[in-house]
């Protein structure tokens, strides 16, 4: 249990005035949204100011440690939007939430580098980017000036594998070394095994059951499954019906040393990951 828990799991982030978070005492939650019309869950929804920081406040009420504010939809079939496009979604939101919720970190979902510069100027302070450094050749770059966290996730343009998770670790290990080429501190850099991106319905499931492989690499590992189309699938449920099977996938991950949840249904997933850590976090 986790009396043996790796001692790398310890690790402080201040990110800001009255801005920090801690990894290895809990799993931190990390709130979506989307200030897009077209994601697949809820697109169109948070579109507006007012409603993004009204949501903003109820995901921090019921438990999220973290924002993740997107302003161009990664669902399948998804058709990319400009930078220009994207700050203008995305800036508004990452500045009227900053302004409100102070002490909440704030992480900006791109891989564009000039949108990325552009929020953490405005008061972001991660960068999640789902083409793990290889989507913008000046991404790196970024994270590295401003010395913030950077979320690498798994993501290939073809599912070409030969063997799915050496194949997965493979292409992370070669994001893991473009970071560390641009001089990102390895302790800045957290995985994500991109549960969804480039994989199959079989794919997703065999890459859960193996996450134990992702977190021994030695980096904090955040898992994004919340109402994913192979839920849905397994499930034959609709999007709206999918917070069971989110949270099944939640506790594996958890028990397989992943720290970050990125979810929708932040209450339900704040109560799950608290039951989970009541478990597998015993001193």
């Amino acid at each position: 249990m986790m009396n043996n828990r790796p001692t790398f799991w310890d690790r402080s982030y201040e990110l800001g005035d009255d801005v920090k978070l801690e990894l290895g005492k809990r799993t931190l939650i990390m709130g979506i949204l989307n200030a897009t019309p077209d994601s697949f869950s809820d697109g169109g929804r948070y579109m507006n100011v007012e409603r993004a920081l009204e949501h903003a406040h109820e995901m921090v009420e019921a438990g999220a440690d973290i924002l993740d504010i997107g302003g161009e939809s990664t669902r399948p079939g998804y058709e990319a939007v400009s930078p220009e496009e994207e700050l203008k979604r995305v800036l508004p939101v990452i500045t009227a939430v900053r302004e409100a919720l102070p002490h909440v970190a704030l992480s900006i979902d791109t891989y564009k580098a000039a949108t990325a510069r552009h929020a953490l100027e405005a008061g972001a302070h991660i960068i999640n980017d789902i083409w793990g450094l290889k989507g913008d050749p000046d991404m790196a770059a970024v994270a590295a000036e401003y010395g913030c966290p950077v979320i690498i996730s798994h993501n290939r343009h073809s599912r070409d594998y030969n063997d799915l998770v050496p194949d997965v670790l493979a292409d992370l290990r070669s994001s893991i070394g473009i970071a560390q080429a641009a001089g990102i501190a390895d302790d800045r850099v957290w995985l994500d095994p991109g549960i969804g991106f480039a994989k199959t319905h079989d794919d997703n499931l065999a890459m859960l059951g193996r996450l134990s492989e992702l977190t021994a690499l030695g980096y904090p590992v955040l898992l994004g499954t919340s109402r994913k189309r192979f839920i849905r699938q397994t499930l034959n449920l609709p999007v709206e019906e999918l917070v069971e099977g989110t949270a099944a996938t939640v506790t594996l991950g958890i028990a397989h040393g992943c720290q970050i949840v990125r979810v929708h249904d932040v209450r339900a997933i704040k109560r799950t990951a608290l039951m989970a850590d009541a478990i597998l976090y015993r001193a």
